[in-house]
């Protein structure tokens, strides 16, 4: 190109406008040309020029993707792509301190040093770069802009507490994915754009974002290089990146390279730290601030008058020094490891002896390494591809091309399989681009073009499906509008809101749909459906208010159901005789209609109790109004206690009169061989209102309810339950079994019996098998005797008598203690749970 226009530099912060003038200047001209640091950011600026000068004017020339009509008179391309060749009126290079970059700068000082239009040529970059232009362009004219917006300091905040429209930036996909699915469960969820996507991906990405479905972004640094969007917080996630060579700390000028995303035009921007983000030193945030960064004293350079007599002599002229004070030359390129390399292939070398094969050569050796899997398997695919070109008529196998894309042609998998895909068929792509590699290039490129379509409409969809919930994002649009949500229930229980599901409600309890974002978005739906819930909800109530006896039911849980459906439970801790409920949910009706609701519970409670527990309920009445004699209230006290049932062994009744024992036994009280108990609370519908009133007066969320089947004669236990909740449900544990109080005693009154029966007879009368017959008869204090010779072994019962307390004296002060309290005393507090 020539360079008879002068050359103006255009220099300033991000949000300056650098990058719209200079589109603005190139369509003002007859013809023209822009270097872009991205893809990504090639295909925004070429859509621009389209839809301004139309598709036949318009070319975009990438390293893998070339749309180039004949008539084309504008070209947009990444800076490596640039056709330097082709003469236009109009150059641009955007982002030129990137000249700096230890891998892509050297080409950014090349278009920087040589690359010009013969009507105006323009370089677009940060102010940093004012020392190198004026070093190595004396004569350039320097512009500076000011930003268009003020950028402030905002300090950390928790991800989960970001602002909607913010951005944040993070430097690995595994980092990304981590905030983009912490964003999903409590903001709804996230847009991710990373370096690694293909503009399609990318683009839709972004649409989601830029439309508000969702209101946050996450993303790598490849915001920071002139993508525009709606941001007004940038959050770093991290100050550490890894660029290639090693992992260190962003410098402030990069820091406010990505920063200066948020705030676009006029509107001002916020920058700050999240998630594990070492905080920003004082003097980093001033100098963001006023964007005041260290000047760039020397770029990336390397010789481009190349020799191709050899590729000894290629690599002479690519070491060549430079000639100038600001310029390194660069050192470790991929494309100068991979020539190198070739030196090692005797039959290649054998075949470089024409300029004309080196430059082929050295074109292979410049394929980018999309799929940054190694450097060497980088370096093995390039030297295969170097072996099938290095011919002038030479191509690469379309078997081979086509065995490779056959694999990439596949949309299932998770989004590193996906990515993983997009970055090998890029290669492919890259490879089509070039009309001297490829049989039928034009076919391979539309094959391949169709590849990377499908794999990025998959990994797009993957994106979302992950990181965004779609319900919740419709929901939050509508959080948005200055009217209240439309929310409604269904007959059968299921809410809505804007006619998305949100969960439903069960008896008096809203289940949300655990699927609902947790944060302050989901919170406002949830209370828009609550709001919506008010009237069915008064409805509920009412109809509980109203309930026949025979719709109430108490559970196995402990819950109280009104038509089959959970409506109250029982408290834990509340007395056995006094039970009382709480309503489960319906906090958003007034408190008169729950109370009302509340109390039709209670009642049936309370005649529940007074039903089935009649004989317990009497017992305590009779206690209670002093109508039991004296020697019998401290039995009846604990009987009543322990839910009416006492190991006989632990009572000491020899001091009972029989009047007492009369009167107990009147109250329905058995005084058995082995328990103290009442038979009416062992029939089945007590015994399961006992259990499960124990359970609530006793909870033990490590324990399964000890419920036994209706008629059940024994159990076998595999969990065994303490004394009070085996004899809350009628039952006496002995050893693995669990036996019937009642059958209990008739197994005492048949051992004492002069013919005593045999085991089987025994096992019969609990309905065990004849094995198990003497593990209860032992767990019961009995053994068998030793046989007289001629006569069956009989079971005998071992002596387990309490040790008798002397009696108190008469002058004892605590003898007439008893006789002192009055009849309705209260029990004493219990000590400890039940025995």
């Amino acid at each position: 190109m020539t360079a008879r226009a002068r050359t103006k530099a255009v220099l300033g912060p991000t949000n300056t406008g650098k990058t719209y003038l200079a589109i603005e200047r190139m369509l003002g001209h007859a013809s023209g040309m822009i270097g872009l640091p991205l893809r990504l950011l090639a295909r925004e600026v070429y859509d621009r020029v389209v839809a301004a000068k139309g598709e036949a004017l318009a070319a975009l020339i990438t390293g893998e993707e070339k749309i180039v009509p004949e008539t084309a008179r504008y070209f947009v391309c990444t800076v490596e792509a640039m056709p330097v060749d082709r003469a236009v009126e109009f150059v641009a290079i955007d982002e030129i301190q990137v000249a700096r970059d230890l891998d892509r700068g050297h080409v950014f000082t090349e278009r920087i040093l040589h690359a010009r239009g013969f009507g105006e040529t323009m370089l677009l970059g940060s102010d940093t770069m004012r020392p190198m232009i004026k070093k190595l362009l004396p004569d350039a004219e320097i512009n500076h802009r000011e930003r268009l917006s003020t950028l402030a300091y905002a300090g950390p905040r928790k991800i989960t507490k970001l602002p909607k429209r913010s951005a944040v930036v993070a430097f690995s996909a595994d980092e990304v994915y981590a905030i983009a699915e912490l964003l999903r469960r409590h903001r709804g969820g996230a847009a991710v754009v990373m370096g690694a996507l293909s503009p399609r991906t990318r683009n839709a990405q972004v649409e989601l974002y830029q439309s508000g479905e969702v209101d946050f972004l996450v993303a790598t640094d490849a915001i920071g290089m002139g993508l525009n969007m709606d941001v007004d917080h940038v959050a770093f996630a991290s100050r550490r990146k890894f660029d290639g060579h090693s992992w260190r700390d962003l410098r402030p000028d990069e820091i406010a390279q990505i920063a200066g995303r948020a705030g676009r035009f006029t509107r001002d921007g916020q920058f700050g730290e999240t998630g594990e983000c070492a905080p920003f030193d004082e003097e980093i945030v001033e100098r963001v601030e006023a964007h005041e960064f260290e000047t760039i004293e020397a770029i990336q350079w390397r010789n481009v008058e190349l020799k191709f007599e050899s590729i000894e002599k290629l690599i002479a002229s690519l070491e060549q020094p430079p000639n100038r004070s600001g310029l390194l030359r660069v050192r470790g390129a991929d494309d100068e490891l991979v020539l190198r390399r070739m030196l090692d292939d005797s039959d290649l070398m054998d075949r470089a002896r024409t300029p004309e094969v080196v430059r082929r050569l050295w074109d292979a050796c410049q394929l980018p390494d999309f799929r940054k899997v190694s450097k060497d398997e980088h370096v093995q695919l390039a030297l295969r591809i170097a072996n099938y070109i290095s011919t002038p008529k030479g191509r690469v196998p379309s078997q081979w091309v086509g065995a490779e894309i056959e694999k990439l042609d596949r949309t299932a998998g998770n989004l590193d399989v996906l990515q993983s895909r997009l970055a090998h068929i890029r290669t492919w792509t890259y490879a089509a681009s070039r009309a001297d590699w490829l049989q039928d290039a034009d076919d391979w490129r539309m094959k391949t073009r169709e590849v990377e379509d499908k794999l990025s409409d998959a990994l797009h969809d993957a994106l979302i499906q992950r990181f965004i919930d779609r319900r919740t994002s419709a929901l939050l649009k509508g959080l948005k509008r200055e009217d209240a949500l439309l929310a409604g229930i269904t007959e059968d229980g299921e809410v809505t809101v804007e006619g998305h599901y949100v969960g439903r409600l069960e008896g008096l309890d809203f289940q949300p749909d655990p699927r609902t974002s947790s944060g302050l978005e989901g919170r406002a739906v949830r209370n828009s459906a609550l709001r919506a819930l008010k009237p069915e909800l008064s409805r509920r109530l009412a109809e509980i208010a109203r309930a026949a006896d025979e719709d109430i039911t108490l559970g196995r849980d402990g819950r109280l159901h009104v038509s089959r459906v959970a409506v109250a439970k029982l408290v834990h801790g509340a007395p056995v005789l006094k039970p009382r409920l709480e309503l489960i949910g319906g906090e958003q009706a007034s408190e008169f209609e729950r109370n009302v609701a509340r109390e039709r519970l209670e009642l049936w409670l309370a005649q529940l109790v007074a039903h089935d527990l009649r004989p317990l309920v009497a017992l305590e009445n009779a206690w209670r109004d002093g109508r039991l004699p004296p020697d019998a209230r401290g039995l009846a006290f604990r009987l009543i206690e322990n839910v009416g049932a006492l190991d006989r062994v632990g009572e000491d009744l020899g001091h009972m009169s029989e009047t007492a024992c009369n009167a107990l036994r009147r109250h329905g009280v058995r005084l058995g061989q082995h328990t103290i108990f009442m038979p009416a609370l062992v029939k089945p519908r007590a015994a399961h209102t006992l259990a499960l009133l124990w359970r609530a007066a006793f909870p033990d969320a490590g324990r399964s309810l000890f419920l036994a089947r209706p008629g059940a004669l024994s159990v076998v236990l595999n969990e065994k339950p303490t004394w009070g909740e085996g004899a809350a449900a009628g039952y006496r544990v002995c050893g693995r079994i669990a036996v019937r109080l009642d059958l209990i005693e008739k197994l005492a009154e048949a051992l004492e019996a002069e013919a005593q029966p045999n085991d089987v007879t025994l096992a019969r009368l609990i309905g065990r098998p004849v094995r198990e017959i003497a593990g209860v008869l032992s767990a019961l204090g009995y053994q068998q005797a030793q046989a007289q010779e001629g006569e069956p072994k009989r079971w005998r019962r071992i002596s387990q008598k309490k040790k008798r307390v002397a009696p108190a004296g008469k002058d004892n002060a605590f003898s007439a203690l008893a006789n002192l309290l009055p009849p309705n005393t209260a029990p004493p507090r219990r000590r400890g749970g039940p025995t």
